[in-house]
């Protein structure tokens, strides 16, 4: 296959089989087109589902149909990531992206009264309760990235570099297509997944734009100010860790418990960074709000 085609994810063919497809629809937002999944009853309270950097719908594949029992529960890929288009490098930026989700939420016109976010998604629900863009009940981060990661003065601007050349994404999906891609989601996040979540992995990390999306992640956010305000959070807010987390370290999530005036830290010795998806039922539990012993 040459390196120069299938820039994007095909909904046609990689979503034939794309878990929870039934639940799908495109969405049309200020110029943004959004893939969001949605599920549960119409006039039930809505939790919104915030994936991670490189995730996309998928990685809530078994947490939604437990939630819609008693929510309606709305998941979108994020901007330029999955079946989501690709914003200007603006909507790349962490207030960008809050930016962004507000509009498609208005187009939904929804008012979510729990929001969920695992790692970046955590981070993108602080900072739009910040901005007052949402104002839900609580807040449920799950391994959050809330801090820069550790010698990102150096790779910000790397990161920067890559994103703005636009053969580097097609090269690191081609790469991808050579490699063992479920054993690197293993390793690098310390979860044990299902075989349905490794192919979706596999499938984005072959896409050029899917990678580019993620690369202008990394390029664009400034954590380091989210840090900074945390302390106005307003918000209830349930930080749940699993000290195994080979990607973000579970300190993170502690020192912002610290911070944060009215946090709750919930703590798993298993599960890895992708937590919700080793174990969406506990999960499913703490965002319903019922105390569970972790």
């Amino acid at each position: 296959m040459s390196l120069f085609k299938d820039r994007r994810l095909s909904w046609e063919s990689a979503g034939a089989d794309w878990p929870n497809r039934e639940a799908s629809r495109f969405v049309e937002a200020r110029g943004i087109c959004w893939h969001v999944q949605e599920m549960g009853p119409e006039d039930a309270p809505v939790v919104l589902l915030l994936h991670g950097t490189g995730a996309s719908t998928h990685s809530f594949r078994d947490l939604m149909p437990l939630l819609a029992k008693e929510y309606r529960v709305i998941a979108p890929d994020l901007p330029g990531q999955g079946f989501s288009e690709t914003p200007g490098r603006n909507g790349l930026t962490l207030w960008g992206m809050g930016t962004l989700i507000a509009n498609l939420l208005d187009a939904l016109d929804v008012r979510p009264a729990v929001v969920a976010g695992h790692s970046a998604g955590g981070a993108i629900a602080i900072q739009m309760a910040l901005a007052g863009q949402i104002e839900p009940e609580r807040i449920v981060a799950m391994n959050a990235a809330l801090e820069p990661f550790p010698g990102s003065s150096f790779f910000s601007p790397m990161a920067k570099l890559l994103f703005m050349n636009p053969f580097v994404p097609r090269l690191f999906s081609f790469r991808a297509r050579l490699s063992d891609i479920a054993g690197f989601v293993e390793s690098s996040t310390n979860s044990q997944i299902d075989d349905v979540g490794k192919r979706c992995y596999e499938k984005l990390l072959q896409t050029p734009d899917h990678v580019g999306g993620a690369l202008g992640m990394m390029a664009n956010w400034d954590l380091g100010s989210l840090q900074t305000r945390l302390r106005h959070l307003k918000v209830p807010l349930v930080l749940v860790i699993a000290r195994n987390d080979a990607t973000v370290s579970p300190e993170v999530s502690e020192r912002a418990a610290r911070k944060a005036p009215n946090a709750t830290l919930i703590a798993f010795e298993t599960g890895g960074h992708l937590l919700h998806e080793v174990n969406p039922e506990a999960i499913a539990e703490i965002i319903a709000g019922r105390q569970i012993d972790a």
